[in-house]
């Protein structure tokens, strides 16, 4: 019987380490009981243009499109999710993906649209 990764260490590097379209994956974020409803999945991963709105933290019930997404760093860049910093000028904070809820999608993706229709086509049977 094979098991999961024991050591967080281990865990942790493999999650650095990972190529790319593995690191995507990492920035799925839930969709909301509407979208959930409508399309028979429960998460998907965030894209530019998502409008998402923060679950937790200090900007918790925030609203905003995604501006930026980076693979590497595992964070999402929220329209009007600024800071002021010291000498005057604002810059984005970054948000954990897991960090937010999805409450329109950008179907603008014919891939993405693709990927809805097949687990949703799962979700009916």
């Amino acid at each position: 019987m094979k098991k999961g990764i024991k050591k967080p260490s281990t865990a942790r590097r493999r999650r650095y380490n990972a190529p790319n379209h593995i690191k995507r994956k990492f920035l799925s974020a839930p969709l909301s009981p509407n979208l959930r409803a409508e399309y028979g999945t429960r998460s998907m991963p965030v894209i530019v243009d998502d409008t998402v709105s923060i679950t937790k933290g200090d900007r918790k019930l925030s609203e905003g499109k995604v501006l930026r997404v980076n693979t590497d760093e595992g964070r999402v860049y929220i329209e009007g999710v600024t800071r002021t910093r010291q000498d005057g000028s604002t810059v984005q904070i970054p948000i954990r993906a897991a960090n937010v809820l999805i409450t329109r999608l950008n179907l603008n993706d014919e891939w993405r649209r693709d990927i809805l229709e097949r687990k949703s086509f799962s979700a009916e049977e």
